[in-house]
């Protein structure tokens, strides 16, 4: 049984709003601007999945785990562009 629902409005911005809002975003420092595309861009995708992100902190700790038990599988960089030049080289 639903008890109340709440009203939601959608407002909508006119061109000049939305370039006086752009002109002001331009105005704010580099990491201000850097916090609000990530926030922007965030909530495009909607929210956050907890679970995802428990299985990735799992799945960083069992790799990190492995490469401090195993040093031996790390490469060197110039080891891993080398692998991937050949690679494309297709050799």
């Amino acid at each position: 049984m639903i008890v109340s629902i709440t009203a939601v409005e959608v407002v909508r911005m006119t061109t000049a709003q939305l370039e006086s809002v752009r002109s002001e975003a331009l105005g704010l420092t580099e990491a201000e601007r850097a916090r609000l595309a990530s926030d922007l861009v965030a909530s495009l995708d909607g929210p956050a999945d907890p679970d995802v992100a428990d299985a990735w902190d799992v799945e960083i700790c069992k790799r990190i785990n492995e490469i401090e038990a195993n040093p031996g599988l790390t490469l060197e960089p110039e080891q891993v562009l080398a692998q991937a030049r050949q690679r494309i080289r297709g050799k």
